[in-house]
């Protein structure tokens, strides 16, 4: 059985959790896959070497951020203790607050990851939607994201067009096999935010605040989940003559899912009865459980999750497709007639 934990509302804790319990399928396909493009290995040993390592990565923080603990921030230092004692992580990583008017939130590292939260996310978030966050990047940590997303995160900086021609097409197809894999990891450390807080209505207000959240009395009040989510919904069904193919090439360069997306997915992890069962203690425990697990699990997992995104789309290009002939149609048949 889980136990709880002393907060305002009880919350559950998940001894011995193991982060396969939550991570999306589509994350380890996306992992997979990025292992296998050529040059990856290549890339990664160049941009640790270019940052200093583990050290060099750390040292930017450390000299222009500052350091969560019980004397600088000592409330979000005890909400983050509170996260790691939820997931029962003994190693609390090192957590900055970073100084930028624009809401973001990392982790990074190599060996001993750390977490870094922007000022804004400060600023903008209550208790309860902060909780949700240092659990959704605590889960980056657990499933060993970090050193993968702090490679994304520069990739995504570097404009291919300053680049030799060579070089740019060498790069490119590494670069967008990261930012594939990025967006996708993002889905598993929302499903870990989503068991940090235990509160899908406060998940999904993170998602709404990170898409069109802001500061002062022009906001108090304006936002609502539910509204929200009925936009979420008509993103997801947008299925009009190119609306598949707009949303595809909008997203390539993108190293986060859109923030409609993100809620929508957590809507779908809550419904079919995942989420539920990790709260009544029915997961995958670390140790020989999880290392026993066989990996064609995952493979299967993952294969059929990206089988019914590829029908889902096929489907929408071809309702697109029939829409559009109709249309064809109809104006021609109008045409004869006038």
């Amino acid at each position: 059985m889980t136990g709880s934990i002393p907060a305002p509302r009880p919350r559950r804790t998940f001894p011995e959790i193991a982060a396969v319990s939550w991570e999306h399928p589509a994350d380890r396909a996306a992992l997979q896959a990025l292992r296998s493009v050529p040059g990856v290995d290549e890339v990664i040993r160049k941009v640790i070497a270019l940052l200093g390592g583990e050290r060099g990565i750390r040292l930017l923080f450390q000299g222009n951020a500052v350091r969560v603990g019980p004397e600088q921030f000592p409330h979000i230092w005890t909400l983050h203790v509170e996260t790691c004692t939820t997931f029962d992580w003994p190693k609390v990583p090192e957590l900055y607050v970073s100084q930028t008017p624009f809401f973001n939130a990392g982790a990074y590292g190599i060996d001993k990851p750390f977490i870094v939260i922007h000022s804004a996310a400060v600023e903008l978030l209550d208790d309860d939607e902060l909780r949700v966050l240092l659990s959704h990047e605590l889960g980056h940590v657990l499933s060993g994201h970090a050193l993968y997303r702090t490679i994304a995160a520069i990739l995504a900086l570097i404009s291919l067009g300053a680049l030799p021609v060579l070089a740019s097409l060498a790069v490119l197809p590494v670069r967008l096999a990261f930012l594939e894999w990025s967006r996708k990891s993002e889905l598993s450390a929302d499903r870990a935010g989503l068991l940090g807080g235990q509160d899908i209505v406060v998940a999904q207000r993170l998602d709404m605040k990170m898409a069109g959240g802001g500061r002062g009395d022009g906001f108090a009040g304006q936002l609502n989940v539910d509204a929200f989510m009925q936009q979420a919904h008509e993103y997801a069904s947008a299925g009009e003559g190119l609306d598949v193919v707009y949303k595809v090439l909008s997203t390539l360069a993108l190293t986060h899912p859109m923030h409609t997306v993100r809620a929508a997915e957590l809507q779908r992890w809550d419904g079919s009865g995942e989420y539920d069962r990790i709260l009544r203690g029915e997961y995958v425990r670390r140790g020989a459980e999880t290392t026993d697990r066989p990996v064609r699990d995952d493979f299967a997992a993952a294969g059929s999750y990206y089988a019914g995104e590829a029908r889902e789309m096929a489907t929408q290009v071809a309702d697109a497709a029939r829409r559009a002939a109709e249309r064809a149609r109809d104006a021609f048949r109008n045409a004869q007639k006038s």
